[in-house]
């Protein structure tokens, strides 16, 4: 009951949303639209709270970084069974350069500070898809990482983890402390319950600014534009293989 986790949670625009660009071509409409946590971030933080429930881990503690709203998503981790929350301070306007370097190294720093010895992220965020974020932060703390988990056991000081690898799946053993990164089979997130609800506003959320923990979210890039994938084509239907052939030696696809 000695291990500690930090989970990571990132707020992002609810996935049944469609994304609009901005008139300006810098970014994606925010204002008005709604939000929730990554998909990926709450498998992460339903396995984490499986560790505790099944007297694994000790404590299980939430970390957003964003603007105000940032706790919302937060005080949803702690209806699923986090036991508190870290809310690190961002403008929305900053957060549009936010990196998954910048966020890997206020990970490593919360991980050090808060003596944890397992840190859990979701694979990727669906904002972004930069799926970089669990490695780097293994990188920044020399720490073993176990990316795209469909299970997790622990034995004595180390985690048996399955992989979900292009070619099928891979066990691999990573001694603790580690970082892993949750897939989409590793678990079925529950429900909040409205009990649960209530509870979560009572749990303390700490707030802090990344300068707090010495972390510098200069940006490494510029935005240069945003913009829709192009439309689809309409295809169309051929009467015979030869037609199709013909047509294809057209397009230059053969």
């Amino acid at each position: 009951m000695s291990l500690r986790v930090l989970v990571g949670c990132k707020r992002v625009i609810d996935y049944a949303v469609k994304v609009r660009i901005r008139p300006d071509k810098l970014g994606v409409v925010t204002d008005g639209v709604k939000h929730s946590m990554n998909p990926f971030d709450e498998i992460a933080i339903e396995e984490a709270v499986r560790l505790k429930e099944k007297k694994i881990a000790q404590e299980v503690i939430a970390v957003s970084c964003g603007p105000t709203q940032a706790q919302e998503t937060i005080r949803t981790a702690l209806a699923m069974g986090a036991d508190r929350g870290i809310h690190v301070e961002i403008p929305a306007k900053e957060m549009e350069k936010l990196e998954p370097l910048h966020v890997s190294k206020i990970l490593a720093k919360l991980a050090e500070k808060e003596q944890a010895g397992l840190v859990i992220l979701g694979k990727q965020a669906i904002d972004d898809d930069s799926n970089a974020t669990a490695q780097m932060t293994a990188s920044i703390l020399n720490w073993p990482q176990a990316t795209f988990a469909s299970k997790i056991e622990k034995e004595d000081d180390f985690l048996n983890v399955v992989r979900e690898v292009d070619g099928g799946l891979e066990t691999i053993k990573v001694k603790l402390p580690a970082v892993v990164s949750a897939d989409l089979r590793l678990n079925e997130p529950r429900y909040a319950t409205l009990p649960n609800i209530m509870k979560a506003k009572k749990k303390k959320i700490e707030k802090m600014k990344p300068a707090d923990l010495g972390v510098d979210t200069t940006p490494h890039f510029d935005i240069i534009e945003v913009s829709d994938p192009p439309a689809r084509e309409a295809g169309i239907k051929v009467e015979d293989v030869d037609t199709l052939i013909s047509k294809l030696k057209e397009a230059g696809r053969i």
